[in-house]
């Protein structure tokens, strides 16, 4: 399991991949159970930036032919995905689908296994990696944004070697090979959208387009173009259209969804990705820190500590309301979404809707009891 933790140390000067790779070298004798995104951390640097300095053949720079990698991705055999933010994991194993290109900025792989939305404007960097393990070799083909931060992640399956090395010979960038300079990282690149802000301050009509709503995919673009953060937009709403539950709800969420045996969608993303699962949850574990989901095929880490809002919410669709637990960072921004299973054209399940509300109720409650015993 991947797992980020905590906040960073202040960034380091610029160093050159040889200085970055002497000091990687002597963290890790000194936490060698460290992750390269906590050891890009406390370095003060970014994962790409370490990825840069392995000059020993275990990575490879590969061209920014997003499209072009992509669409060989289904070779990779039953891969697995890993899409984060920093205070969640999501993992899903399945075989790539065919890749669909819009425009050259959105991509899309849409199956049940694997169900991704790709916003390539936010693609900067990609690697291939070889990495050895006491459980063998693992071969992944790595996406980084402008900041050098992950955006997603591409597990081959054991018996894909093949295959791997076919896309890496295809792809790999021999003008920029790995450790030969510094890589052009945009540290404060973060890839937020900026509010259009065309309606600000206009919140009665705001709410007004939300109650007519047509469909749950123009809730962004609505927010936007009021000059909404998301939170604030929820804050806003129409009466009955959101309110804010505890925290711990999503915890609560995913154990009610099990216990009710009821498939649910999870989206989990980034500013370059979005990752949905759709299904059952089953195995869920908590250890310090973090809250997992630990099912053959997905894996989710949260790590509870960096919720900071979580509400209920309401939209109207053709096909009826549809209604969301949305989590979100003390910066506002998106953790994790999970919904009712469902596709187009399909009103929203009933044992969903009895799920998110049980949830909804006992968060109001706690809220109440907290009110009364502060």
């Amino acid at each position: 399991m991947s797992t980020p933790t905590a906040t960073s140390t202040t960034p380091a000067p610029q160093l050159s991949p040889q200085q970055l790779a002497d000091a990687w070298r002597a963290y890790k004798e000194a936490h060698p159970r460290a992750y390269p995104r906590q050891a890009a951390l406390d370095l003060g640097v970014s994962e790409a930036e370490l990825l840069n300095t392995r000059t020993d053949g275990s990575v490879r720079r590969l061209k920014a032919d997003w499209s072009g990698i992509l669409s060989q991705a289904g070779n990779l055999g039953k891969a697995m995905a890993l899409t984060r933010n920093d205070d969640v994991v999501h993992e899903r194993k399945g075989v790539y689908p065919k890749f669909m290109a819009h425009g050259g900025k959105v991509g899309l792989f849409v199956s049940k296994d694997i169900d991704l939305r790709l916003f390539l404007e936010a693609w900067a960097f990609g690697f291939a990696v070889v990495d050895q393990s006491p459980h063998g070799t693992r071969r992944s083909i790595q996406f980084y944004d402008p900041s050098g931060t992950a955006v997603h992640k591409i597990y081959a399956a054991e018996d894909a070697a093949e295959a791997f090395e076919g896309l890496v010979e295809a792809f790999a960038d021999s003008a920029n090979p790995v450790g030969q300079a510094a890589l052009p990282i945009n540290p404060a690149w973060n890839g937020e959208p900026q509010p259009a802000a065309e309606a600000a301050g206009d919140l009665d009509a705001f709410r007004a387009e939300w109650r007519a709503l047509k469909d749950t995919h123009d809730f962004h673009g609505l927010v936007m173009r009021y000059g909404l953060s998301r939170t604030e937009a929820l804050a806003a709403a129409p009466e009955g259209y959101a309110q804010r539950l505890t925290t711990d709800s999503v915890r609560l969420l995913l154990e009610t969804a099990r216990d009710h045996k009821a498939p649910i969608m999870v989206f989990v993303g980034n500013p370059g990705c979005i990752q949905i699962h759709t299904g059952t949850v089953e195995e869920l574990k908590a250890i310090p820190e973090w809250f997992n989901v630990l099912d053959p095929d997905f894996q989710l880490h949260l790590r509870e500590s960096g919720l900071a809002e979580a509400w209920w919410v309401r939209k109207p669709t053709e096909d009826g309301d549809v209604h969301a637990l949305e989590a979100f960072d003390a910066q506002g921004r998106a953790l994790i979404s999970c919904f009712g299973a469902r596709k187009p054209g399909i009103p929203e399940r009933e044992d969903w809707r009895a799920v998110l509300e049980q949830v909804r109720q006992a968060s109001v409650m706690a809220l109440s009891e907290h009110a009364d015993h502060p």
